[in-house]
């Protein structure tokens, strides 16, 4: 079995869409991410903080996805990251209403000896300082560094956003994100440009239009599934890492190739996410309904040709 570290926010968030809103629930990278990886056969770990404002149901949520919880700081006291936003009727921007960063201020990630020789480690978007720190950490280099980071990060910390990309495999951004990093209108161009900062793959997000991975002269593109109905995209992308890294972490094969499966894996979970508030779905997804979608996805990109 393959071990996944995860680190990431573990966070509450309240969410406003055309389709209605909510008070307080439960959100953050690291959680997402989580929760998409125990779709697979994987042992995992997430490293975050919260306050003691954070009710224990959460935790035993993560725990019952057979999620190691060990490394999520609980600060007495202290208050949960919290953040609120408010989504237009595209759904494809948003405006953020409030965000507190409380206990994730001060945090300090402990990698847990049992994952200092993690297969895969999926850094989430947080400040590139605490993600070089969880590297630091590591006893052992791991198959795979995948890095999810954004255009914040880009504007106010580039040069240690930039240390930590040199010492990454993957990275994750959207398309606004890969031409902002390199001054790159054409993606092909922006993802040769990345390569060159240290990452042997690139994935760019395309949001409802797929997603790009980019590794030398390989190029392959995998849509999204088009959907009735979309209630709140707010953890689509960290859904995506998860899939993306749980599937590699659980089937030991770091191809391009595979690399391809896991990005269509990665899609696939988040076009669950989509459909209710928050990690509403991803809760009491089963995988009779992952594989079913899966046969979707194939169906989607499957077509026979007659070539000269």
């Amino acid at each position: 079995m393959g071990k996944l570290l995860i680190v990431g926010t573990v966070a509450f968030d309240a969410i406003e869409t055309p389709f209605g809103k909510t008070d307080k629930i439960l959100g953050g990278a690291a959680t997402f991410i989580g929760l998409a990886a125990s779709q697979f056969d994987v042992k995992s770990a997430i490293v975050s903080i919260v306050g003691d404002d954070f009710p224990q149901e959460y935790i035993d949520l993560l725990k019952n996805k057979n999620i190691d919880t060990s490394s999520l700081e609980v600060v007495k006291g202290g208050k949960t990251f919290y953040w609120k936003g408010k989504y237009h009727n595209d759904l494809n921007s948003r405006d953020t209403l409030v965000t507190e960063l409380n206990t994730l201020a001060d945090f300090k990630p402990v990698v847990p000896n049992d994952f200092k020789d993690a297969d895969v480690v999926m850094l989430g978007n947080l400040h590139p300082s605490v993600q070089m720190s969880v590297i630091e950490q590591m006893a052992k280099r791991p198959k795979l560094v995948v890095l999810d980071t954004m255009n914040f990060w880009m504007d106010n910390t580039l040069e240690e956003l930039m240390k930590v990309i040199k010492h990454t495999d993957v990275i994750t951004i959207n398309d606004e994100e890969a031409r902002q990093l390199t001054n790159e209108y054409s993606l092909v161009k922006a993802a040769e440009k990345i390569q060159e900062m240290g990452p042997r793959y690139v994935v760019i997000k395309k949001g409802e239009h797929g997603a790009l991975l980019f590794n030398e002269d390989n190029v392959f593109f995998a849509p999204a599934l088009p959907l009735e109905e979309v209630f709140d995209p707010t953890g689509a992308g960290d859904t995506f890492a998860g899939g993306f890294s749980g599937f590699l972490a659980a089937t030991d094969n770091t191809s391009f190739n595979n690399l391809k499966s896991a990005v269509i894996h990665g899609s696939n979970l988040a076009s669950f996410c989509v459909e209710r508030f928050g990690t509403e779905r991803m809760q009491s997804l089963g995988k009779d309904e992952v594989n079913s979608r899966l046969h979707q996805f194939k169906a989607l990109t499957q077509f026979d040709i007659e070539l000269q």
